[in-house]
C-alpha cells in the first residue's frame, strides 16, 4: 500500500474556496458535493491505496492516474448504484462517473420536456449506446437511475466481453442491457439494429481525436496543466486510459458525429431523439452544417459543465411535433409511464 503524504500544516495550506456542490452538475446528479472517501473506502477498501491529502488538506486521489480513477469508479458504482464486480482491462478508457451521469440526467429532461415535465421511467424506454466500451457506464447508471432498457454497441470484442462480465455479475441488469458487436469501423447504426427496432434515445461519446498522436499530445497538455510534466524517458499516461478505438477515429469528433448524422437519415423514423456528446466547441459549426444537410425537424444543444470542463449534448429528431405526439401516445399505452 502506498504511504500517504502528510497533510500540509494549517499555516501552509492555500486558502479554502471549495463550493458545497460541484459546479455545473445536473441537480439530480448524485455526485454533487464532495466525495465521502471514508464511506467509499469502507465500501471498497482497495481505494485506500490511492487516497491522500490534497493541498487543501482534504482527502482526494490523483485524477491523472487511471488506476486511481478506476478504483474510485468501482467504489462509486458500488456505493451509489449497487453495481458489483465492475472492472476494466489495463489501458481501457476509465471515465469519471459524475460527467457520465450528467449526460443521462439531461437526456431524461429531454424526454420530460415533452411529457409534461415528468421523466419517463421503466424498461419500455429503450436507449441505444453507441460505443458502450468496456466500462458500460451509461447503461449501468441509466438502468439504475431510470429503469430504462439499453442496447450497447462496440467495435471491440474485448471491450464487449468485459462489459458483459459486469452485466452478468449484477442480476438486476441482465435483462435490461443487451450488448452487440459492430463489425464495421466505418458504420454507426448499420449492421447492429434489428428490423423495426425503435429507440426513444441514442447516445454516444465519440472519440475526440483523429490520430493517436493527437490523443497523446492532448494528454501531454493536460499533464502540463496539472504540473505533471514527464521527466527523462517517462511518458505521460493517456488521460483516464483508453485504447485507440476509444480515443481516435477518422476525422476525429467532427468526422464521427457527421457520419452519425448522415446515417441517422436512413433510420429517421426509428428513433425519437438522436443525441451525441460534442466535447469540442470547435466541432459545432461542422455538426450544425451536417444537421442542416440531413433535414432534421428539430435540434437542441444542451450545455454541460463539471468544474472548468465544458461540454455539450447535440440532439436532433426527424419527427414532426405531430409525429412526436403519436410516438408519446404509443409509448404511454405500452408502459403507462410516458
Amino acid at each position: 500500500m502506498q504511504k500517504k503524504p502528510a497533510a500540509p500544516s494549517p499555516a501552509n495550506r492555500p486558502p479554502r474556496a471549495a463550493p458545497a456542490e460541484k459546479k455545473g452538475l445536473h441537480p439530480r446528479n448524485k455526485h454533487n458535493g464532495r466525495y465521502d472517501f471514508k464511506q467509499l473506502i469502507a465500501c471498497c477498501p482497495e481505494l485506500a491505496a490511492f487516497v491522500a491529502p490534497n493541498p487543501y488538506g482534504d482527502d482526494s486521489i490523483d485524477f491523472a492516474n487511471p488506476d486511481a480513477v478506476r478504483a474510485l469508479n468501482r467504489a462509486l458504482l458500488k456505493q451509489i448504484y449497487g453495481i458489483t464486480g465492475w472492472d476494466l482491462p489495463a489501458q481501457y478508457l476509465c471515465p469519471p462517473i459524475p460527467g457520465r451521469a450528467d449526460y443521462l440526467h439531461h437526456l431524461a429532461d429531454l424526454l420530460a420536456d415533452s411529457n409534461g415535465g415528468v421523466v419517463p421511467r421503466g424498461d419500455a424506454i429503450s436507449v441505444l449506446d453507441i460505443g458502450v466500451g468496456a466500462n458500460c457506464v451509461y447503461p449501468l447508471i441509466g438502468h439504475s437511475e431510470y429503469g430504462w432498457h439499453f442496447v450497447g454497441t462496440d467495435i471491440d470484442r474485448t471491450a464487449l466481453a468485459c462489459a458483459q462480465k459486469t452485466v452478468d455479475a449484477n442480476s438486476g441488469h441482465r435483462d435490461a442491457i443487451e450488448l452487440r458487436f459492430q463489425a464495421s469501423r466505418a458504420a454507426v447504426f448499420k449492421g447492429v439494429l434489428k428490423a423495426d427496432e425503435l429507440f426513444d434515445l441514442t447516445m454516444s461519446n465519440p472519440p475526440f481525436h483523429a490520430t493517436m498522436d493527437d490523443a497523446i499530445a492532448g494528454t501531454e497538455r493536460k499533464w502540463k496543466n496539472l504540473g505533471k510534466g514527464a521527466t527523462g524517458d517517462e511518458a505521460p499516461l493517456l488521460n483516464f486510459g483508453g485504447q485507440s478505438a476509444e480515443l481516435c477515429c477518422a476525422g476525429g469528433e467532427e468526422g464521427f458525429v457527421s457520419r452519425m448524422i448522415a446515417e441517422s437519415v436512413q433510420i429517421s423514423n426509428s428513433c425519437l431523439w438522436f443525441t451525441t456528446l460534442a466535447s469540442k466547441a470547435t466541432s459545432l459549426p461542422t455538426v450544425y452544417r451536417a444537421l442542416k444537410t440531413a433535414g432534421v425537424q428539430d435540434s437542441r444543444t444542451i450545455e454541460m459543465a463539471q468544474g472548468q470542463k465544458k461540454s455539450r449534448i447535440v440532439a436532433w429528431t426527424f419527427l414532426t411535433e405531430r409525429q412526436r405526439q403519436a410516438w408519446r401516445n404509443r409509448r404511454r399505452g405500452e408502459s403507462g409511464f410516458f
